[in-house]
């Protein structure tokens, strides 16, 4: 491939300006049915945008291609998941873990911490499997049903949700983002999660206070109200302890690095398991058969796994709750992946990315300026590129130097890039990190964006710091 052409800052912004103005224009007509595809078209007009930039660079059209191909092989396992998530989803239905989960649940948790709590739990398990994803594919969507039941706002738990599981990604050995930002920024990665304890820890302790005062704000008289909720559950699953077995042995497998792929699908076909051995009754109903045979059996949970899966109750709120789209309920959201990479790589390509960057580092004078060249950089990929391993990759390539002549250690590059570009990812809603948690969780971006407080509060957290000048951590002489 061609050596990358050096843009004007200008014609570097023309697609990015024009994406935002096409997509502002779209969502105040489609309001919250733009991402039904309307912004996935938005998304390729500003690549077409981009690319006619490209073409007037000489840029050639296989050159822009080939890059987009490039990034849709990095999201080729997101893709995957997301079908293995929808297929999870449908099984652990049918199967009683999700309801038994709401079940217990609904008996355990408090109203007023349930929020704080939610944060919490989320926090653990994703500092074991080293995957906000993943948590927010088992634990959260649980966490969502029994919030709802609770008479709570769904936005407000899966801000509660994505902030814990935001934080635990963030500081987990085992998270890929964990391990690349001090990759990129030429640092170790124990030496990085101890820094970033720094700017992570009071940002979770604020955001957990912030959730204490809004769980006492809000009505708790859904308390009294769970006893019908916890009939009609019982009405159509068979609750059991021994589900739990299921999610537990997918978290344990995560744990111990079993690859995300590996563990939903083993998690799938448990699910399945679990709904043929206590589950019959309702697959016969959901099969229209009587008694259910192996023919019929193995249809029914083929549809959960692959297609919509309704579970019909006699309360109107545990209808919202029990119901899956299967694989298919996913394909808008990759539909969205799609089409935002497609975006991201006609913008690398023709070298926007790169103007956009420099331009930035320019800017940097003094410490905080660099600090703040870094946040804003990341930000802006995660916005453009609509990738989080790209506002981790390109900032920490472009900025890796400046650091070392400012005399910085690179923890301070590599937690910036954390806390700026890992965490943000999540609120733009064209973004893979955004269109995931949306999909998986069942809540716009707009529903749980301002609820989300540890992802947006995190690079203000950052940037204080840096503008007080409180440990920042200097090369050694």
């Amino acid at each position: 491939m061609k050596q990358k052409p050096t843009l004007s800052l200008r014609l570097a912004m023309l697609p990015i300006v024009a994406l935002v103005l096409l997509l502002s224009l779209n969502v105040s007509v489609y309001g919250d049915d733009a991402l039904g595809g309307s912004n996935q078209f938005i998304l390729l007009l500003g690549g077409a945008v981009a690319a006619m930039v490209g073409f007037g660079q000489k840029i050639s059209y296989k050159q822009m291609l080939q890059q987009v191909a490039e990034n849709l092989k990095s999201v080729t396992g997101a893709i995957l998941i997301l079908l293995f998530v929808g297929a999870l989803a449908g099984t652990w239905l049918v199967s009683g873990i999700i309801p038994a989960m709401i079940y217990y649940g609904l008996q355990i948790l408090n109203p007023t911490f349930f929020l704080a709590a939610c944060i919490i739990i989320c926090a653990l398990i994703s500092v074991a499997t080293g995957s906000s994803w993943t948590t927010s594919a088992t634990v959260g969507i649980a966490l969502i049903g029994i919030g709802k039941a609770m008479g709570l706002p769904v936005g407000m738990i899966a801000g509660a949700v994505i902030s814990g599981a935001y934080f635990g990604d963030k500081m987990s050995p085992l998270s890929d983002t964990t391990n690349l930002a001090p990759a990129m920024a030429g640092g170790e990665l124990f030496s990085h999660i101890r820094y970033m304890t720094i700017t992570t820890v009071p940002t979770i302790l604020v955001t957990l206070l912030v959730f204490l005062i809004i769980g006492f704000t809000q009505e708790t008289t859904a308390v009294a109200q769970t006893e019908p909720l916890l009939l009609a559950i019982k009405e159509r699953f068979s609750i059991n302890p021994i589900l739990f077995i299921v999610p537990v042995f997918v978290v344990v497998l995560i744990a111990r690095k079993t690859p995300p792929l590996v563990a939903l699908l083993i998690g799938t076909l448990l699910g399945a398991v679990f709904a043929l051995l206590f589950q019959r009754p309702l697959l016969a109903e959901l099969a229209g058969v009587a008694p259910l045979d192996m023919t019929a059996g193995y249809k029914v949970v083929m549809n959960t796994i692959t297609v919509s899966t309704a579970v019909e109750t006699t309360n109107p709120m545990l209808n919202d709750l029990f119901q899956s789209g299967g694989m298919a309920g996913m394909l808008g959201t990759i539909w969205l992946i799609i089409c935002a990479m497609v975006f991201g790589g006609i913008m690398d390509a023709i070298g926007a990315l790169k103007s956009i960057s420099t331009a930035l580092l320019s800017w940097a004078e003094s410490t905080f300026q660099l600090f703040a060249s870094t946040v804003v950089s990341c930000l802006a990929i995660n916005v453009t590129a609509s990738d989080q391993y790209l506002s981790l990759v390109v900032p920490g390539k472009m900025f890796e130097q400046a650091y070392k002549d400012r005399n910085l250690a690179p923890e301070n590059l590599s937690r910036t890039l954390e806390d700026s570009g890992t965490v943000t990812s999540v609120l733009v809603p064209w973004n893979t990190c955004g269109a995931y948690q949306s999909g998986v969780l069942g809540v716009s971006v707009a529903d749980y964006f301002i609820y989300a407080i540890f992802n947006w509060l995190s690079p203000f957290t950052t940037l204080l710091f840096a503008a007080i000048g409180y440990k920042i951590k200097q090369l050694k002489s």
